[in-house]
C-alpha cells in the first residue's frame, strides 16, 4: 500500500509539472524568465517555481553558457543580472548558480515530496531568508562553503529533498564611516539542519558550520541509516534510530577523547562547564527506567572540563580533529568572485583562506564536541516528535538566542549609553 501511494504521489506531481509545461514550453517559459517587462517575467518565474528541480533545471539547461561565462569572468552585466534573480528566486536560494539546489519553503509541500521520491528531507532553520543576501552569517558560509561544495551539492540533490524555514529576521549593523564609506554586516545568529524522514520524524541535527568532508559524512549516514530503517518492521524503526544516534554518539566521545590526548591538551575539572545544559544532570530513577540507547549523557563527562578550554587549546584541537578543511574549486572561485571589488592580492587572498580554514575546523571541532553530542543526547533521551519544540529548544540552550529575547542578546537594560533613547530607535 506503501509503494502504491508514493507512485501515485509521483504520478500526480509529474502531471502537475506537465500541466504547467501544456500552457507554455520550459524552454518558453525559461527564456521569459528573465525578461525586461516584468508583465512577462514575474508569471513565468512563478511557474518555473511551482515545477519545482524541473523548473529549475529549464533554467540550468537554457542558461548554462551564461553561469559558466560568469564563473569564468564574474562579469555581472545586466542579462546575468536578471539570470541570477530568476534563478535565486525559483531555487529560493542566493546564488543559486553555484548550487543547482531546488529548496521548499513549505514542509507538507517537501514531505510530499520526499513520499513520492522516497528521499527523506534536509531541512534548515536560520535567521533571515536562504534567498537574500543578508541571512545569518552560518547560511551565508553554508551557501559558500557546502551547497556549492561539488560533492555536496551533488549528494543533496540525487538524495535529499531540501527545505528551509526562517526563525527570525537576522539583524543587521551599517556602520557609516562619515565619508561615503559603509560597512554593512548581520551580527549574532545561528543555523542548523536537521535530517527528518517523509513524516517529519528527527534521525539527526547537524548543529552550524562544518567542513564540507564532515556535513558531507553525516548527510550520507543519515540517508544510509534512513533506508534501512524503511526496510524494517514498524516496531523495529525507531530502536534501529536510537542505536544509530548512540553510535554517533559514541563515535564523537571516542574521536574527543584521542584528540585531547593527541593534542596534548590539558583538561583542568572544573565544578560546572560554561553551558548549563552540558552539565544538566539525568535523574538516577530515569537511568534506571530508559534502555540503554537512551542514556547517553552519562558517558559524558566533557562539560566538567570544557570551560577551562582556551582559545588557543581549542585550535589545538581543532588542528587534529578537523585536519581535512579543504575547500573544492568551485567554492574558492566562489569566494574569489564574491571578493573580486575588494582589491585583494594573492598575498591577502591566502591570508583569508587561511583564516577560513582554521575557522572551518574550529567550528566543526566545537560543534561535534559540545552541541553535536547533546542534540543525540536531548533526541534519544527525551525523543522529541515535535521539530518545531525542538528547533525553539536547540535556538534557546544551545546557540543562546531564545525567541523571549526580542533583542538577541545585544541590548540590556542595566548598561547606559549615553545615547537619547538608549540607542532604540524603534
Amino acid at each position: 500500500m506503501k509503494n502504491k501511494y508514493s507512485i501515485l504521489l509521483l504520478i500526480t506531481l509529474l502531471f502537475s509539472a506537465t500541466a504547467f509545461a501544456a500552457g507554455k514550453p520550459t524552454e518558453t517559459l525559461a527564456v521569459d524568465a528573465v525578461s525586461n517587462d516584468t508583465a512577462t517575467s514575474l508569471p513565468a518565474i512563478r511557474e518555473l517555481r511551482a515545477m519545482g528541480s524541473v523548473g529549475l533545471d529549464a533554467l540550468f539547461t537554457r542558461y548554462a553558457a551564461d553561469i559558466d561565462r560568469f564563473v569564468k569572468t564574474g562579469n555581472a552585466t545586466a542579462d546575468w543580472k536578471r539570470i541570477a534573480a530568476a534563478l535565486d528566486t525559483v531555487a529560493m536560494q542566493k546564488d543559486a548558480y553555484t548550487a543547482h539546489l531546488y529548496w521548499y519553503t513549505d514542509l507538507e509541500a517537501a514531505k510530499v515530496a520526499a513520499k513520492a521520491k522516497n528521499k527523506p528531507i534536509l531541512t534548515l532553520r536560520l535567521l533571515g531568508n536562504l534567498n537574500e543576501e543578508f541571512s545569518c552569517a552560518n547560511s551565508r558560509l553554508f551557501r559558500a562553503i557546502l551547497y556549492s561544495n561539488a560533492g555536496v551539492s551533488k549528494y543533496l540533490r540525487d538524495n535529499y529533498i531540501l527545505h528551509w524555514k526562517s526563525v527570525r529576521p537576522a539583524p543587521r549593523i551599517t556602520i557609516d564611516f562619515g565619508d561615503g564609506r559603509k560597512i554593512e554586516r548581520t551580527i549574532t545568529g545561528n543555523s542548523i539542519h536537521y535530517v527528518i524522514d517523509a513524516n517529519g520524524s528527527v534521525i539527526d541535527a547537524i548543529p552550524g558550520l562544518y567542513n564540507p568532508a564532515t556535513f558531507l559524512k553525516y548527510i550520507t549516514k543519515s540517508n544510509e541509516i534512513n533506508k534501512s530503517v524503511q526496510q524494517l518492521p514498524l516496531a523495529e524503526q525507531n530502536r534501529a534510530l536510537l542505536k544509530y544516534r548512540k553510535d554517533g554518539f559514541e563515535a564523537i566521545v571516542a574521536e574527543r577523547k584521542k584528540t585531547i590526548e593527541t593534542a596534548g591538551v590539558q583538561m583542568t575539572e572544573t565544578k560546572t562547564g560554561s553551558l548549563a545544559i552540558l552539565a544538566a544532570p539525568i535523574a538516577v530513577a530515569k537511568m534506571i527506567v530508559v534502555d540503554e540507547y537512551s542514556i547517553l549523557r552519562v558517558y559524558d563527562d566533557f562539560a566538567k572540563f570544557e570551560q577551562s578550554v582556551n582559545y588557543d587549546d581549542w585550535n589545538k584541537l581543532a588542528s587534529v580533529y578537523s585536519a581535512n578543511n579543504a575547500l573544492d574549486a568551485n567554492s574558492i572561485a566562489m569566494i574569489r568572485r564574491q571578493n573580486a571589488k575588494t582589491g585583494l592580492s594573492e598575498a591577502e587572498f591566502k591570508g583569508l583562506f587561511a583564516k577560513l580554514n582554521s575557522f572551518l575546523a574550529l567550528d566543526t571541532t566545537r560543534n561535534d564536541f559540545l552541541f553535536h553530542t547533546k542534540l543525540y543526547e536531548w533526541l534519544n533521551r527525551d525523543r522529541p516528535g515535535d521539530l518545531e519544540s525542538l528547533n525553539a529548544q536547540v535556538y534557546d540552550k544551545i546557540f543562546q538566542t531564545p525567541n523571549s529575547d526580542k533583542w538577541l542578546g545585544l541590548y540590556s537594560t542595566d548598561v547606559y549609553t549615553a545615547l537619547d533613547g538608549n540607542g532604540i530607535i524603534k
